[in-house]
Parts: C-alpha cells; structure tokens; sequence
C-alpha cells in the first residue's frame, strides 16, 4: 500500500505492480486481515484516488472494486457516498479515479447494487451519473455513459424511472468528439433495442441514420459497437418494417465492412501461401469439447435439418470478434429477416466484387454470396448454375485466403448442389474439395475438411460412388498434416461414416482406413486430449463398418472401459481428499462412453462376449447417477444400445437401472431426459410384459413431457415412441390415460420416416384403443393423419389400422362419418381412401 500510495518518487509500473499484488492478496485472503489492517487499505484508498497518474488511479479502482466484490460493499457502508461525493470535485484527477472506480464496482456488482442489502443506492446514483453526461472532459463523460450501461439489460427500476432523461441525455452525446463516449453511446442503444424498443420507436429514422453513420466511424472500436445494432435489431418483430427503408443504404454499408482490413492481413499471415510443414504452436489449437451422445429419429424430410454449428464465419487466428465478422453475421440474420427483398440492393455490388481484379475485394464478395445462403436460398438459386462453377475455379486462386474463404461459400451451397444432376455440380465441387484437402496453405486446408465435412452430410448415400477416390485422399492427409488439422481431419472421417454408413463396409476400404487410425489410437496416451476427436471418429467408423469392425473391437473396447474406470477412481479420490488430489476431466469418460455406444450400435450382437468379460454395466451404473448432466447423458445413450445388442447382460440390474431412469426424466435438462427416454423404450420391447411393475415409475412424467408447451421435436417424438412401446407390452396399465395424450402423440409422430421404432409404437397405439377405444374418439382427426403418414406399413399393422378405421366408421355410422371427413385436408381424404379405401 505504502510503494502504491506514497513512494512518488519510484517508477509507475513498479507501484503500480505492487497494487496488483495487493489486490491479489485482498482476492485470496481479505477475510483474513486484521480489522485494523482491512480498515487502513480501505482508507488508504479512498485518500490517493485522485493521485496525479492514470496509472495509479486505475490500479487503486481495481483494488477498490476487488474488495468490494468480495462481499464488503456491505461492510463499507461509506464507500459510495464518499465515491459519489468526490465526483464533485473541483480537481479533475480526484472526479476521474472516482468514477473509474465507480465504473469497476458496476460492472462487478451490478447486482447487489440493485438490490435491499445496501437500501438501493441507484436511487442516488443514477441520476447523479446523468448529471455527467455533459461534462467538459471527455473521460469523465465516457465514464458516466459506461456507469448508467451497466443497468439496462436487467431493467434496473431506478434507471427505467429515468429512461427518457437517459435517452435524451445519449442523443445529445451523439456525435461527441471521444470515440469512447460514442463507442458507449452505441453500445446503449444497442441495449435499449432489448429492453426499451417502446422508447426508441418514435426516434427510430434517426437512430438508424446515426447507427449507419457510426458503422463507418473511423475509430474500429465505435465502428463494431454500432455493427451490433443491426444485429440486434435483426432479432426484433419490427426490424422488416423499421429498416426496409434503409436498405438501400445499409447493405453497402455492412458489405464494405466485410473486406479485410491491412492488420486483418498481416494478423492472418496473409502473404503467407505455403506454410504446410511448420508445426503447430499450442496457441493454434482451440480447446475442443465433445458432444455428448443423443439420439433422435430421421424424420420423412430429411436433409432439411443441416447443423448450423460449422457455419460460422471462422477465422480462428482472428477468434477476437471484429468488425468483418459482425458485418457478416449481420448480413446472414438480415438475409433471412428480408430473403429476396435484399437481393435488388445486393446483386448489383456482388457482380462487381466476385470478378474484381483485386483479391481483397473478391475474397469480401465471396464472403458475401456465403454469408446470405441461407436466407436468399430461392432467390439466388437461378444464378447459382452460373456462380457455382465460378467459385469452384476460385478453389485454385493462387491467393490462400481467397481459397479458404471459397471453401466455406461453397459449403453453405452444399443442398442446392446436391440436388443438381451430380455430374454437373456435385462431381466437380467434390473433385475440387479434395484437392484443396491436400492444399500446401494450413488455413485451405482446414477450411477444406470442413467444408467437404458439410457437404457429406448433405450428400449421404451420393457419395458412394466415389467412396475409393475420397478415402485415397483423406488417408493421405493423415500424413500430410499438422497437429490442429489433423483432428479437423478425424471429424471429416467421422462424418463420412455418418453419411454413407454400412456402404463403408468392404473389405478395401477397411483396410485403406483402419490402420493409420489404429496407428494414431496407438500413440495417443490415456491423458492426451487428442482422444476425444479421435474417439468421436471411431464411434462413427465402427457404427458404420457394423462386423466389418470386429478385428479391431477389442483393445478399442477395454480401452474405452479402462478410461471410464479411470476417471470414476479419480472423482472418488478427490470426492475423499479434494486437498491432495485433482478433479478428474470427465469428457474423457464422455467420449469413452460414447464409443461403447458406437461400438454396442455397430457390433449388435456381435459386441456380447466384451459385455460379459467387462464390469462395463456397473461403472456405467456409477455414471448414470453422476452430477455432470453430459455424463448421465452419454450413460443412458449406452443402456440403450446394450440393450439392444445384448439384453441377457441388461436384464438382471434392470430393478437398479429403473428407478435411476425414473428421476431423470426432467425435460429442464433436454438431452439426459432424451436419451432416458428413449433407453426406457428399448428396455420396454426387451421386457415386454415384466414391464408392469415399472409403469407406474415413469407414465405420468411421459404424458407430463408429450403435453408440455415448448417442448423440443426430438424429445416429442422419442417420448411418443415411448409411450406407444410401453402400450404395446403392457396396453392394460396404459390405456386407461390414452386420452391424455394421444393428440399430441398423433401430431408427434406424423413427421418421422417408417422404421422399427415407428412401427411398435404404432402397434402400441393399436393396442390401447383395443383397450380403451373411448380415449381416441374425441382426437380421432389425429389419429387418421399419424396412420395417413405411414407410406408402406407392414402388413399386419395396416391390418390394424384398417379395423381401428372401419370400426369407427361403421360405429358412428355412415352420415356422421361423411360430415367428420368432411373436415379431412384433401390429401388426407386421397390417402384414406386410397390406402383404406374409407
């Protein structure tokens, strides 16, 4: 305290060096010091707020705002009103470390501010901060703005009583000369848009106005602030209505913003073409997380439900958000706010950037054409026959970051071109991506396995054909590259067994495939955190392979059940002395489950005799009763899959299993009560009428679930196939509450394709209005639209339906059952009749 306060007479940075280490004491230990001691820093802090140096003035804030986080705001009862007053004062150094320190304490303890412990202090401060708005300094006005900020997004009572002082107060400020100043201004605009949309609105043509203007502003900082309100704005009902206007003007605007900046260019190494033989720094490679197992059901439409999670604009070198990446994003969200309507203001700057001599501007229009895929989609598909072809050619542009921005474009196209004739799109852009797999740039060659990764998954079974070609040039990758790309590589991998599955099955392929990924299995230590993307990877390929796997199950087996084993010792060893030994990391046992589960999926039975010779079903056991949610998950993914490859194992712990599935039918954490579910559903079909017993365990959380407002699609339906398994083996203890669900339980399972799963849960339902006939009669509507859904019923089961259907009819007889199906959508009508001749 004394070297941060009084030893004027040494260095800045060294006194300022020892207020952090201080302040780092005070972290650590504050409840620890001497009453006398506490109160003496406390004192001492408030007596040199005003010291002559930024520095100094900015380290004691910190230390200020560090002890008030730690609980003392309540024990410093004097602390802001003596802050509050001292932003009186007639000397400027003693204003500015008073509101820097006020500043800190609101961004760190927002919350107890507003709240009864300390009597609601706001009340004073706020309007005292407003009073600042119009301050000679510039600092201490940027200070002000930031102060007032920090209560917006939680509508703090006492700045929502000032809210059009405020907003008067900030339009005055508008075009104030400290970009800081503006930089809050923005970002207070951009808060209120969330908030109060009812204020802005009758100053919206010029907020707008001014938002494009600062959107240019030549400092970066204010520039990105202002970028954040068409983002923003983007998620409001009214945006259509507010900006369809402006577009003319904004469009430029956000396009402009897009190219790269000089730093972007020099940051990303981007005179840099060939860099394929320089290691990876451990800064290169972002910490990767896995995720966990879920299991959801194929829907008839599939292919329009593609993940968004590898569409973001990635620059990972540039991870820091900035302004290209927010022009961008903005673009995307306002694509699909306005689709065609943006086109007319877009084509125009598009055709000049994408055939632009510089590469910088090519590289933005290139960026562009991804970035409103999604949203522009029909309107830009009559050019794409043309603009397809032309960014393929781009794939070869001897600049590197024109080549990796194309692969991404071309990735967020991959739907259209898989529904072109594949020799005219498909063969090329697949025949390109392949070679720029291989490309001597590192960026290219990342931008590459993700792109061809989307484009898998679009594609599935189209990619057959060229299974031989793609192989050849992923394994040799395998050699080619560096760390970091190396597990993008293992998720291509990963992807493709996903996409063409059992096709991956031939004796040629394994033996291209398998041995550099067991070589790589067999280098990787228990601890390295490689695994997890390699053992994602694995659990893909052995889903796939199915028996063509079984040369390589065992050691993959036993190792995934020792990583579990390891990681359940290392919790109960720090559970007992948490002092002495280290958490474990749990996504080693996450991924290690979920292996097993690929494992349990591809072998089928085949997977038997390893279940039998391993203590695999109680550690997993232990896991289905873990406090980490992702592990619970993956747990109930593998009970599921155990169950159907190998029940004799499942079936003498299913009174232990039972009741740990019950209460984790909590639809609050989606994924664990997901797969819960659906591992409820397997186990039913296993027991069949040994069911009962545990019917009541989990009936009335299902039927709680299937009517649940908000509920997510695949958590519907996976709770619907449940429902109708547990009828079908036990119809007399389910019936009874048919009603309760059986609309939603109709409206459910319209959407998903024919298959096993489907099919018992319809036998199910068949089941209980054998049972219970007077639980469909009100929602019968609903039940002839789930059977009309059905496109090749076996036979027996259309047997079924055809009695529940002509039982009704001849029930209500045959007046009654016109003007019923006189309500039928007409393709209903057409299928009935076709199908069930009704």
């Amino acid at each position: 305290m004394f070297v941060l306060t009084k030893l004027t007479a040494e260095d800045e940075p060294t006194r300022s060096l020892s207020g952090l280490i201080l302040k780092n004491n005070v972290k650590a230990h504050f409840t620890a010091f001497p009453p006398t001691v506490a109160v003496f820093v406390k004192r001492e802090c408030l007596s040199s707020i005003g010291d002559p140096s930024p520095l100094i003035r900015a380290t004691i804030g910190i230390l200020i705002t560090t002890i008030a986080s730690r609980g003392e705001l309540q024990n410093w009862p004097d602390l802001l009103p003596q802050l509050c007053a001292l932003l009186d004062s007639e000397d400027y150094n003693t204003c500015e470390g008073a509101f820097g320190a006020l500043q800190k304490i609101c961004e760190d303890s927002a919350e107890v501010l507003d709240s009864d412990v300390l009597d609601r202090p706001l009340n004073v401060m706020i309007p005292k901060f407003l009073q600042f708005f119009k301050h000679a300094s510039p600092k201490i006005r940027s200070h002000a703005v930031a102060c007032v900020n920090q209560f917006i997004i939680s509508r703090t009572q006492a700045l929502m009583l000032h809210i059009d002082s405020f907003i008067e107060n900030l339009f005055a400020l508008a075009s104030d000369e400290e970009p800081d100043v503006r930089k809050n201004v923005c970002r207070a605009l951009v808060m209120l848009l969330e908030v109060r949309m009812d204020r802005l609105l009758p100053h919206m043509h010029a907020i707008v106005q001014y938002m494009l203007q600062r959107t240019r502003d030549a400092d970066e900082n204010v520039a990105l602030e202002a970028c954040e309100f068409w983002l923003t704005l983007a998620e409001q009902p009214v945006c259509k209505e507010l900006l369809a206007g402006h577009l003319a003007q904004l469009v430029p605007v956000l396009v402009n913003g897009m190219k790269y900046s000089e730093i972007d260019i020099i940051l990303l190494k981007g005179d840099v073409e060939e860099d394929e033989s320089v290691p990876d720094t451990e800064q290169d490679i972002r910490p990767r997380f896995h995720r966990s197992r879920t299991v959801s059901q194929a829907h008839a439409a599939d292919g329009q439900n593609s993940t968004d999670e590898d569409d973001d604009i990635d620059e990972d070198a540039l991870s820091d958000w900035n302004i290209r990446k927010c022009s961008a994003a903005a673009l995307d969200v306002l694509a699909n706010v306005f689709r065609e309507d943006l086109l007319p203001h877009l084509l125009p700057l598009l055709k000049e950037l994408l055939f632009h001599q510089d590469w910088v501007y090519k590289e933005s229009g290139i960026l562009v054409l991804g970035a409103i895929a999604e949203g522009c989609m029909q309107g830009m598909s009559p050019y794409l026959p043309e603009l397809i072809p032309h960014l393929i050619t781009c794939l070869s542009d001897k600049k590197a970051l024109v080549r990796s921005i194309t692969c991404w474009s071309l990735s967020r196209y991959a739907h259209w071109v898989v529904g072109q004739p594949a020799e005219t799109q498909l063969q090329p852009l697949m025949s390109q991506l392949l070679a720029r797999i291989l490309d001597s740039n590192k960026r290219v060659q990342e931008a590459a396995c993700s792109a061809f990764a989307t484009l898998e998954e679009e594609a599935c079974t189209e990619l057959v054909p060229y299974l031989g070609f793609i192989l050849d040039t992923l394994v040799f990758a395998f050699n080619k590259y560096q760390h970091k790309n190396l597990l993008i590589l293992y998720d291509a991998i990963g992807t493709l067994a996903d996409s063409v599955g059992h096709h991956l099955n031939k004796p040629e392929f394994i033996q291209m495939l398998m041995p550099p990924l067991i070589q790589k299995w067999n280098l990787l230590k228990d601890e390295d955190k490689d695994l997890f993307p390699l053992l994602e990877c694995l659990s893909s390929v052995a889903t796939a392979l199915q028996s063509g796997f079984l040369p390589y199950c065992e050691p993959v087996y036993q190792r995934c059940v020792n990583l579990v084993q390891k990681t359940l010792n290392q919790a109960t060893l720090h559970q007992s002395q948490p002092e002495e030994s280290e958490a474990p990391d749990k996504d080693f046992m996450i991924v290690a489950l979920d292996l097993l589960s690929g494992l349990a999926e591809g072998l089928g039975p085949h997977v038997e005799g390893l279940v039998a010779h391993s203590p695999v079903l109680s550690l997993m056991y232990q896991c289905m009763q873990d406090k980490m949610p992702e592990v619970r998950q993956s747990s109930f993914a593998l009970l599921g899959d155990l169950t159907k490859a190998c029940f004799q194992h499942v079936k003498p712990c299913i009174s232990d299993f039972m009741p740990v599935l019950g209460v984790n039918l909590n639809p609050e954490l989606i994924s664990v009560c997901n797969n819960a579910i659906w591992a409820i559903g397997e186990i039913s079909i296993q027991m069949g009428t040994e069911m009962q017993v545990y019917v009541p365990m989990v009936l009335n959380h299902l039927v709680d679930i299937i009517n649940r407002a908000n509920t997510p699609k695949t958590l519907l339906e996976n709770t619907a196939i449940t429902i109708g398994r547990l009828g079908f083996v036990c119809p007399q203890e389910v019936a009874p509450i048919l009603q309760q669900f059986i609309r939603p339980w109709c409206t459910s399972l319209r959407n998903i394709r024919d298959n096993e799963e489907k099919d018992s849960a319809f036998r199910g339902i068949c089941a209980m209005i054998g049972v219970n006939p007077a639980g469909v009669v009100q929602d019968f509507i609903f039940f002839c639209d789930a059977v009309a859904s059905w496109v090749n019923p076996k036979d027996d089961l259309r047997e079924m339906f055809y009695k529940i259907l002509h039982g009704f009819k001849s029930q209500v007889g045959v007046e009654n059952w016109r003007r019923f199906s006189e309500q039928f959508p007409p393709p209903l009508k057409e299928r009935l009749s076709v199908y069930y001749g009704m």
